[in-house]
């Protein structure tokens, strides 16, 4: 489900296969194990790069393993522990001691694109691949520690207007343009070429980790606050 491997100071973060990379409980526990064993081997110059096989980066809650539920009731609890436990996730991106960057080489939607939003950096493809957030299509209201992560990460009030009330579908170039993208590349390999220069380039820094989380947390009070981060270590 999830690989990490690690190339000099940087650590590569890989959603493996071909599907949709379903952000289920299993998903979330083997992510947060990586990210601990990131954080536990992290030095100055450490840097994490989160990437995907496939033609998705993510498709966001495990909505089939949801409607697998004995009823629509016990359907509809699945998806809030989804939604409670991927608090941990956003937690452990927000105190990680070092850089983070998404490589996003295709369609992020709904917690997908949260995942990638959670990264210091997000990178795209230009040619495939888009950012969407899908609640607003499929009727269901957004949490208060994501709507808090968008007001933080995105700065214009009419793009988080066409993004969370219209449903707007972002290619890579257009995520640019709008300032949600720090690039947009034209195919994966480049995208990853573009993604470990920057990574290395982070890594040269040799920046104090625990510092960096601190001042992270610094620039985003209302969602830390929201995830109890402000007052506890991860």
């Amino acid at each position: 489900m999830c690989t990490l491997e690690k190339r000099g100071g940087v650590f590569i973060l890989t959603l493996t296969g071909d599907n949709e990379h379903w952000i289920g409980p299993t998903f979330i526990s083997s992510f947060l194990s990586l990210l601990a064993q990131v954080k536990s081997q992290a030095t100055r110059g450490s840097v994490l790069l989160t990437t995907s096989h496939g033609r998705f980066f993510s498709n966001g809650f495990d909505l089939p393993w949801a409607l697998t539920a004995a009823s629509k009731s016990a359907a509809t609890d699945r998806i809030l522990h989804l939604v409670h436990i991927f608090k941990q996730v956003a937690a452990a991106l927000l105190s990680l001691p070092m850089p983070t960057i998404a490589a996003v080489s295709g369609h992020a939607s709904a917690a997908g694109f949260i995942l990638a939003l959670y990264h210091d950096y997000l990178l795209m493809r230009r040619d495939k691949g888009f950012l969407y957030m899908s609640e607003i299509d499929m009727g269901l209201p957004f949490p208060d520690y994501i709507a808090a992560l968008m007001r933080s990460k995105i700065s214009s009030a009419s793009v988080r207007r066409d993004v969370l009330l219209a449903g707007m579908k972002i290619n890579g170039e257009t995520a640019t343009k709008l300032g949600i993208a720090d690039g947009a590349y034209n195919s994966e390999d480049t995208l990853m070429d573009a993604a470990v220069a920057m990574a290395e380039t982070l890594a040269k820094r040799k920046w104090d980790g625990e510092v960096y989380a601190e001042i992270r947390k610094s620039l985003y009070p209302e969602m830390c606050s929201l995830l109890n981060e402000l007052n506890s270590k991860m």
